[in-house]
């Protein structure tokens, strides 16, 4: 399984954590972006942490990821559901050489909306870009938003994209005082991202040999860009008939571009025909 996100804890310390890896997935999602190296680099980390978050989803929903600034890298959108469907994507300039996170991003905020399907209306937590990598940016909103200290390792390349969380639950100092920063100090060693391409039990041994490692099963993650051409149809619908056929004489066909999954859907007066014949016949 090279895509999957594995839970675990430290039993003698009550730290909690998990494991991420995606290799295909990732591939897909870069397939015909043309990102330039540095944003590759942030897309990936914020896919590792997205999923890092929306494992949590117990329910049906959506967790949405958007990081916002005025630098050259715009817009950071990464969305994933109950079920760690995952996809996303970036808005930047074209030409972007290698700098600092904080030059890259500019100021701006991190945007996280969950989106439960249980609730009435979705929930949104805002906070500001501090910090100087993906992985601190996320470790600030921990400390503000869950109150609970966390770590995150993160590896990207074009190939892969890995990464290891930890958080510090409240019994940690009573069970061991030095347990957090032994564990933040082994866990620091995982940046070596050939460690990564191992599995998950055997990356956590090899970083925690010393304590005892309750491992949960792992969760697999899945490209979230199925096509579906009822979703756009029933868009075109909702239109209106009137609205669709002034789009077509105006400009010759309906062009519908996707931005997260990087597709576009074209419609002629034709094929327009056959959408609203269809849906004409449904009704009646």
């Amino acid at each position: 399984m090279n895509n999957y996100i594995q839970r675990f804890l430290l039993e003698n310390l009550d730290i909690r954590g998990a494991v991420v890896h995606l290799d295909s997935v990732w591939q897909q999602m870069l397939k015909g972006r043309n990102y330039p190296q540095p944003v590759i680099g942030l897309l990936g980390d914020i896919s590792t942490t997205t999923l890092l978050l929306g494992d949590n989803l117990k329910q049906p929903g959506r967790l949405t990821v958007q990081l916002k600034g005025d630098g050259p890298v715009s817009m950071l959108v990464i969305d994933c559901n109950e079920e760690l469907f995952l996809r996303g994507m970036a808005k930047c300039e074209p030409v972007i050489p290698p700098q600092p996170v904080p030059d890259l991003l500019g100021h701006g905020q991190l945007v996280l909306t969950l989106d439960m399907f249980s609730m009435r209306e979705a929930y949104q937590s805002i906070v500001p870009l501090d910090g100087n990598s993906i992985a601190e940016i996320f470790e600030h909103y921990f400390r503000q938003s869950e109150q609970l200290p966390s770590r995150l390792f993160l590896a990207t390349s074009s190939e892969a994209i890995s990464g290891i969380l930890l958080q510090k639950l409240p019994t940690t100092d009573e069970k061991d005082p030095d347990g957090w920063t032994r564990a933040e100090a082994l866990a620091a060693t995982v940046q070596d991202r050939a460690m990564f391409n191992l599995p998950a039990t055997e990356i956590l041994s090899r970083l925690f040999f010393e304590e005892t490692i309750r491992v949960f099963d792992a969760q697999v993650v899945n490209y979230g860009c199925q096509e579906d051409q009822t979703k756009i149809y029933n868009m075109l619908q909702s239109l209106g008939r009137e609205e669709v056929d002034a789009i077509l004489r105006e400009q010759g066909e309906i062009v519908i571009h996707d931005d997260i999954c990087n597709r576009e859907y074209r419609f002629d007066a034709m094929t327009i025909e056959a959408i609203f014949s269809e849906a004409s016949r449904t009704v009646h």
